[in-house]
């Protein structure tokens, strides 16, 4: 197949006739992008039918339509205040074309036969038409226009030519889908579902809509297999442990592994045992063991003669998995945060250095260029979604060949795992382990707020600690929402120095040391934001008040209430929300009330909210489609990741004649990153 040259859809805007620096800044701003092809990927998000031909006499008020007429008076401003009226005519009436400013001089002269298209008003007056051309050039009326979104000082004129022309650049391209994938979707080519959606005769199929999306998914999933390949083709070693060690954890930890983790640990020993290096993702919900499992993975790393590590993004959360680890691991395991510093810093990284210790925690601080392993086996990353993908690989670097396991706890749609984890093996926990409670879950009106306070002083009285967590942390002259700061006032003239407070405008020793407190007992009722959402493990808290329950979503909701029925007593989550909330905030608590099941609750957050920023960061989002939605076009993205692995186990270098248009898709769709791995090898 002859190259084919893209490279007039990669130039700048600029590069178009009639485009200037000035329309070429304001099309960036609403397309994304400064080059041609930002322009072409700017899809409109609905179109304007004006194929409605009426009479003068058949217009009715407030309908778009089309009318043929011709001129039979200008009658101009008698001052500035006063518009411009065109008198016209058919063969049913007259009416009145108004102009209040640019008045379109080269279109209308008395005699001249034109086509108007716009609406009418009750005075029979069609103001500032939308579009005149001469009746005997109706190729000029954009009979089904394209409304594209737009930005402050960009007009749709600005783009209808630069789009005409951009259309017009589109090459003979190879068809890169399966003829009989085309066959039974009917879709038409590329350049022609273009021209379907972006410069239409006729309201454009919903087909060359699904085509162009379909484009898209398919250059995503095919990049995810090909680094998926990638990653299974990286030389790795071997990690093949006895089992002692991880034997002797399991004995500490008092209770079998669930079947999901005996799953997933399964799966994670057989990427540790082959002959490449494991990137594997573990993801389960709150509470599913997902800690015990990296545990045991580590230990496995440790029997084969080498190192781990587990980075969390917090000092809190890194604590705890210190306090886990150091409880079941039956060798030394180290700390290595910001606030470990001269001496004990000193020791950890010589330890680290000569091998004498097996196993370290921390936070960012394993990234700095003073750690130095012996030899890194595997390197564990919790909450991985805080982390950006170059602080994966840096720790990931600093080993020779080290396997690389991610772990989130919340639960991730499939639909985000195909376009956000697709590069990644996947490994799911559902379930809980052994000994964790139910945790039953009820809706209160904040009306009922002295109920809930005698309620907690109950559980009080029996020993129990509770969490009260509020959405601010000091009142607003905007918002009149109860702060942590103000509710921790009022319960503590209530119960006295039982009451701690943590928040994030804390100082940080300040937040750690509330923390502590309520960990070790000395308080019982911690007022906080949500920074205990992760990393807070205090297996005697039972109870969870959340107050304003309907201004969180749906996975932090979830994530707090997961704070509770951690040790033997029964659990309670008591959501107060206003006496009126909306729909969607309704559908929210009531789903959290009816069921503790992550994947569920991720489901609908999912279908609710979108994927865009569903775990936490942008770079965590959904990555930026710009013809489809992965969302609206899930069946379309299954599709698309089943058709990329068929294609790739036939074709792993795409070179078939598919194989070499489905690079042209790639280079398209600048999955350039996924080219440089085809051409290297």
């Amino acid at each position: 197949m002859q190259p084919i040259d893209l490279s007039a859809l990669f130039a700048p805007l600029t590069s178009l006739r009639g485009v200037g620096e000035t329309v070429a800044s304001l099309i960036a701003r609403a397309a994304g992008g400064t080059r041609v092809i930002d322009l072409l990927f700017h899809l409109p998000e609905s179109y304007v039918d004006r194929r409605a031909r009426v009479t003068i006499a058949a217009a009715l008020p407030g309908t778009l339509v089309t009318i043929e007429a011709t001129v039979v008076r200008i009658e101009p401003p008698g001052n500035p205040r006063q518009p411009t009226r065109v008198s016209v005519t058919d063969s049913t009436g007259f009416a009145d074309l108004v102009f209040f400013k640019r008045f379109p001089a080269g279109k209308l002269a008395e005699g001249a036969r034109v086509l108007a298209s716009g609406k009418f008003d009750d005075r029979r007056q069609m103001v500032h038409p939308d579009h005149i051309v001469p009746a005997d050039r109706p190729e000029d009326l954009p009979w089904v226009e394209p409304v594209w979104p737009l930005t402050a000082g960009l007009f749709a004129w600005h783009l209808r030519k630069p789009m005409t022309a951009v259309l017009a650049m589109v090459p003979e391209l190879p068809e890169w889908h399966d003829s009989a994938l085309l066959k039974r979707e009917a879709w038409p080519s590329f350049a022609e579902a273009m021209r379907h959606v972006q410069a239409p005769q006729s309201p454009p199929s919903p087909l060359a809509r699904r085509r162009l999306a379909y484009d898209e998914l398919l250059a995503d999933q095919v990049m995810l297999a090909i680094a998926r390949g990638r990653n299974r083709g990286r030389v790795g070693r071997a990690l093949v442990g006895d089992g002692n060690l991880r034997g002797r954890a399991l004995a500490r930890f008092g209770h079998a592994p669930t079947p999901s983790q005996f799953t997933a640990l399964a799966e994670i020993d057989a990427d540790l045992a082959a002959p490449h290096r494991m990137t594997r993702l573990l993801q389960g919900d709150v509470g599913s063991g997902k800690t015990l499992v990296a545990a045991l993975a580590m230990l496995r790393a440790v029997e084969a003669g080498a190192q781990a590590a587990l980075m969390a993004p917090t000092e809190i959360l890194a604590q705890q998995h210190m306090r886990t680890l150091d409880r079941l691991c039956p060798v030394p395991v180290g700390l290595l945060t910001g606030s470990v510093t001269g001496k004990a810093r000193a020791t950890v990284l010589a330890a680290l250095a000569d091998g004498s210790l097996p196993i370290v925690v921390g936070t960012h601080a394993l990234l700095s260029g003073g750690v130095a392993w012996r030899d890194l086996g595997l390197a564990v990353i919790d909450e991985q979604h805080r982390f950006g993908v170059d602080q994966r690989l840096t720790l990931g670097a600093k080993g020779d060949m080290t396997d690389v396991l991610v772990m989130t706890a919340t639960p991730i749609p499939r639909t985000l795992l195909l376009t956000q984890y697709g590069e990644m093996q996947v490994s799911r926990l559902e379930g809980k382990p052994a000994g964790r409670k139910p945790i039953r879950t009820t809706l209160h009106s904040l009306a009922t707020l002295p109920d809930v306070a005698d309620a907690v002083a109950r559980a009080l009285d029996r020993g129990a600690r509770v969490y009260w967590v509020c959405p601010l942390v000091a009142e607003s002259e905007v918002s009149d929402l109860a702060a942590a700061e103000v509710r921790y006032a009022d319960l503590s003239r209530r119960f006295g120095a039982l009451v701690g407070l943590a928040h994030g405008r804390q100082d940080a020793a300040v937040r750690e040391a509330a923390l502590a407190d309520f960990t070790a007992g000395r308080t019982r009722l911690l007022v906080a934001t949500t920074v205990i959402e992760v990393g807070v493990d205090v297996p005697e808290a039972s109870v969870m008040v959340i107050e304003h329950a309907e201004r969180f979503g749906l996975a932090p909701l979830h994530q707090l209430r997961g704070r509770v029925g951690r040790g033997v007593e029964a659990s309670f989550c008591l959501l107060l929300h206003e006496d009126w909330v909306s729909e969607n905030a309704r559908r929210r608590l009531t789903l959290l009330r009816d069921t503790e099941d992550g994947f569920l609750i991720a489901d609908e957050d999912y279908r609710i909210r979108g994927g865009g920023d569903m775990l936490g960061t942008r770079q965590s989002g959904r990555r930026g489609f710009r013809l489809a939605d992965p969302d609206a076009d899930a069946g379309l993205l299954h599709m698309a990741a089943r058709d990329a692995e068929v294609l790739l186990n036939l074709d792993p270098r795409l070179r078939t004649p598919r194989g070499e248009a489905v690079r042209v898709l790639l280079q398209l769709f600048e999955r350039t990153q996924t080219m440089r791995t085809l051409h290297s090898g």
